[in-house]
């Protein structure tokens, strides 16, 4: 069973689980690590089993449980301020995103999008605040999807459900794991 890995920040919860529910499978989320937009070929060319796909990407036959999603900002998925369009590679639903919303700019993903917020909150749109703000609905980014052993990857993500549930808190993340974060994202703790 081979799951991929959005190698950002914001699914740190759901790799933690991983590892911790899930050891073996974690080896193998760890080495097949991308960006959205490869994950999502890598997927429907069934190179991998299962990840969390763009949503613009997602059928509609599958009932989805689990998912990335913003209600308001977000700090992660950014146009900056420019005069010509610029996709981001890493990004098929941010890059449709800015043109339904009709925002012009450079757009940019992930953690380099969370460094450009946190040094400056002026030259940029977040794309989620924009769409909420517009239409008052939280906005889906990617959702877990699977093309294979459906029985397991379910009971999986229903099992990751309901410890979220029981937590209801923030989930503590080690402080070894944030200390290791810093350097490697060079994005400091508190942020």
């Amino acid at each position: 069973m081979i799951i991929s890995n959005i190698d950002y920040l914001n699914l740190l919860v759901f790799k933690l689980f991983i590892k911790k529910q899930y050891p073996k499978m974690y080896k193998t989320m760890i080495h097949h690590k991308s960006y959205p937009s490869a994950i999502n070929d890598a997927f429907f060319k069934r190179k991998i089993h299962s990840a969390f796909i763009s949503s613009i990407r997602g059928t509609k036959k599958i009932k989805y449980k689990l998912g990335i999603c913003s209600l308001d900002e977000v700090k992660s998925v950014l146009v900056l301020k420019s005069n010509t369009n610029k996709q981001d590679k890493e990004s098929e639903t941010s890059n449709i995103l800015a043109k339904i919303l009709k925002i012009k700019g450079e757009t940019i993903i992930g953690d380099k999008a969370l460094k450009v917020y946190i040094e400056n909150k002026q030259n940029f749109t977040d794309l989620s605040k924009a769409w909420f703000s517009k239409y008052k609905l939280p906005f889906v980014f990617a959702t877990f999807s699977f093309n294979s052993y459906q029985k397991f990857y379910n009971k999986m993500q229903n099992k990751f459900l309901q410890t979220q549930k029981v937590n209801q808190r923030r989930t503590k993340i080690p402080f070894y794991i944030c200390q290791k974060l810093e350097i490697e994202k060079d994005v400091k703790r508190n942020d």
